[in-house]
């Protein structure tokens, strides 16, 4: 049995709408609030992740006078421990952080191999094969590493290996597995079970380790270890080095120990624009989120959505409709903007937010066509304030749940499988549920685009309000608007926000998804009238969100009310 200890569960049973139009305002149980998102409240700082153990290592950093980003370093290297689903060193992510009143952004992304091709993934019929996301030759050059480092080294406080050292002894002296750590997940665990060391680190006859048992990782704490005493060149250097080229060459993947070493982390400049007073500080491309993100609050900006009502079916159309429209240049037009020209001001422009809001209309064309990808989205969100006000908004991850199920011997930790980030074959469906265009296809030393959002919102006093972000691959972006939308024009409670059912609209394919439960089939009948088709998840919530947000004078921690993570503070 999955732990409750950290969420009130209480699942609603929905009446389906027998009415043949769509009602104008919801009940309370056709709204949904599928499980109620336990508030965590404190005066000075706050930590909340996916993991327990990852919130109360940056919690204590905190508390020892480190600062945010001292604290989200702790809390990323714990998540590599204790959530390896998606936690990680073998991955890679993005910052976005407000640091002494300055706004920054960090890409660390993961890059193709300098042996990459354009159709590296095809069979000789042309057909997208199981190698971008399963297997050595799946992962692109980690990040996660060198991203870390280098956000300390400009604004840390404490020293680098203090903030290491406790995730290695966690993996060398053993923890007992609690729910966030096993995500039992049957595809997951065959995937893992097709690589001798995932199998051992994570199975016991072909099924996930229980709760409860105690997991070591003396390979794990070692490479753990070097990162500690060596800094960024513990991992891209020296033995871990030597350990990925080495399960490289064993497992049929291309990294070389030249790709390691030329590895960059890259800052940028964040995507910032203002919805409705407040100032959105998000992450710019590679990543697709900030851009989109703005696209679609920009041309929410011109309804009045709290005239419309919160989750009525009105407003759902109306989001989902931004929604539609901003992804469909989303797909085609983002990529790496070291290979490719971004017009990022159109993504922000008040003219072609003017323009797609006028396209919308009372009816939808959807046609509920496609199908949902049965594959888990898992990526890992944190957010950290400190009790100077510096908040830091980090979204890190190994792709899919496990990402390639490859893990390094010697070194016991999970590489990504991002390359099938990258559009495979211009038309094709990745794992993600995306198609996308050739702007974003394989090239060497290119980082393939992302959907990871990581996201802080400014009040009009200038102070931050909602720190913020998710897992759950194109469902982040959606994710994240629909929290701003919440507590901005409809003035919800972070934990009302976050319990709500979440709902999501890509463009291709053409459906409403919604996540799995009893809301799902009422939103079918309600939204059929308003012209679109729904979609059924065909596993629980659609994205896990992590947020902090300032009310008044305290802060509000809430962790994914349908995961098992924690927020705290002091």
């Amino acid at each position: 049995m999955r732990r409750t200890a950290f969420y009130l569960l209480s699942v609603l049973a929905l009446d389906a709408c027998a009415k043949s139009d769509a009602p104008s305002t919801l009940t309370k149980r056709q709204l949904g609030a599928t499980r109620a998102a336990r508030v965590t409240t404190a005066d000075s700082a706050m930590v909340v992740s996916a993991s327990p153990f990852a919130t109360q290592a940056g919690l204590d950093v905190l508390k020892a006078g480190g600062n945010a980003v001292d604290a989200a370093v702790a809390v990323a290297m714990t998540l590599a421990v204790t959530y390896p689903a998606a936690g990680n060193i073998g991955g890679g992510g993005f910052m976005v952080a407000r640091i002494n009143g300055k706004n920054v952004a960090l890409d660390f992304r993961e890059t193709a191999p300098k042996a990459a091709s354009r159709d590296m993934y095809l069979d000789d019929k042309g057909n997208v094969t199981s190698k971008s996301v399963t297997g050595a030759l799946a992962a692109g050059i980690p990040g996660s590493v060198a991203g870390l480092f280098e956000a300390h080294k400009k604004y840390g406080s404490k020293p680098w290996a203090e903030l290491v050292k406790p995730a290695a002894a966690l993996a060398g002296n053993g923890f007992a597995i609690d729910t966030a750590f096993s995500d039992d997940d049957e595809g997951g665990a065959k995937r893992l079970g097709l690589d001798s060391t995932s199998a051992k680190l994570f199975l016991s006859n072909g099924k996930f380790l229980p709760v409860g048992a105690t997991w070591k990782a003396p390979g794990l704490a070692a490479a753990l270890t070097r990162i500690a005493e060596h800094g960024k060149d513990g991992f891209y250097a020296g033995e871990t080095a030597d350990l990925i080229v080495a399960a490289m060459k064993s497992g049929g993947g291309i990294i070389t120990k030249e790709d390691l070493a030329s590895y960059t982390p890259l800052w940028r400049t964040p995507v910032e624009f203002d919805y409705r007073g407040h100032h959105v500080i998000s992450m710019p491309p590679v990543s697709s989120g900030g851009l989109t993100l703005g696209l679609i609050l920009g041309i929410l900006e011109h309804r009045d959505l709290a005239a419309l009502g919160w989750r009525t079916p009105k407003s759902i159309h109306v989001l989902a409709e931004a929604e539609r429209r901003a992804f469909a240049r989303r797909n085609s037009l983002l990529g790496d903007p070291a290979f490719v020209k971004i017009p990022a001001a159109s993504f922000l422009s008040k003219d072609t937010a003017t323009a797609l809001a006028a396209e919308i209309g009372e009816m939808s064309s959807g046609s509920a066509g496609g199908t949902p990808t049965k594959d888990k989205r898992h990526t890992t969100h944190f957010a950290v304030v400190d009790a100077k006000g510096n908040a830091v908004s980090i979204t890190t991850t190994i792709n899919e749940s496990y990402g390639s199920a490859f893990s390094v011997p010697g070194a016991e930790f999970l590489l990504n499988d991002e390359m099938d980030d990258f559009t495979a074959k211009v038309g094709a469906v990745n794992a993600m549920g995306l198609v996308q265009g050739s702007t974003n296809a394989i090239q060497p030393g290119k980082r393939m685009l992302s959907s990871m959002t990581p996201t802080i919102v400014l009040d009009p006093a200038g102070a931050p309000l909602l720190v913020t972000g998710a897992a759950g691959g194109a469902y982040i972006i959606t994710a994240v608007a629909h929290l701003i939308v919440s507590v901005i024009d409809y003035h919800k409670s972070i934990g009302e926000a976050m319990a709500a059912p979440q709902f999501h609209h890509q463009d291709v394919p053409d459906s409403l998804v919604a996540e799995k439960n009893a809301w799902a089939d009422s939103a079918t009948t309600f939204m059929a009238p308003l012209g679109h088709g729904v979609k059924r998840s065909p596993w629980g919530s659609l994205a896990n969100v992590q947020s902090i947000h300032r009310d008044g004078k305290v802060w509000r921690g809430v962790t994914e009310p349908r995961g098992f993570g924690l927020a705290a503070g002091y």
